[in-house]
């Protein structure tokens, strides 16, 4: 089974290096990315209108910057608990930013889908945090203990 990755991110270098970052990994994978948090969620208001397309890509895990234009990350949140009992699946966020203010990382802390605040760039340690941190998750969700192990 693949971890499905959304990377949600207006910085196209960051974009790339969140992918790249992933792909260098042992994790089996898909990974979908968006420079708009706006389209992101109206990707994932498809899920919730028809089931059936959830097994074509809901994500386990996102990674989410906080600071984007038209629509920023504590947005995509707001937007996010209201598909969320639409959606089947549990996903996981992760707030990957360059933000180095207080109330941010204070804020990422209160959200109920935030696991934890990542400083950006996103490194191979930090993603192997990320899946360890992800793990009972991801397990109760259908996969193979030994195939997350594998991933870390």
């Amino acid at each position: 089974m693949k971890l499905n990755f959304m990377i949600i991110d207006d910085n196209k270098i960051d974009l790339f290096i969140c992918k790249k970052i992933i792909e260098k990994s042992s994790v089996n994978h898909r990974v979908r990315t968006f420079k708009k948090a706006y389209s992101a969620i109206k990707f994932l208001e498809v899920f919730t209108k028809k089931l059936e397309y959830q097994e074509v890509f809901l994500p386990d895990i996102i990674l989410l910057d906080i600071n984007m234009p038209e629509m920023s990350g504590f947005q995509f949140l707001s937007e996010f608990n209201k598909l969320e009992k639409s959606i089947e699946k549990p996903i996981k966020i992760f707030m990957l930013s360059s933000s180095t203010n207080m109330h941010d990382v204070i804020k990422v802390k209160s959200e109920k889908h935030c696991v934890d605040f990542i400083s950006k760039p996103l490194t191979v340690e930090e993603l192997n945090k990320i899946i360890s941190k992800s793990q009972s998750f991801l397990t109760q969700n259908h996969y193979p203990k030994n195939e997350i192990a594998n991933y870390y």
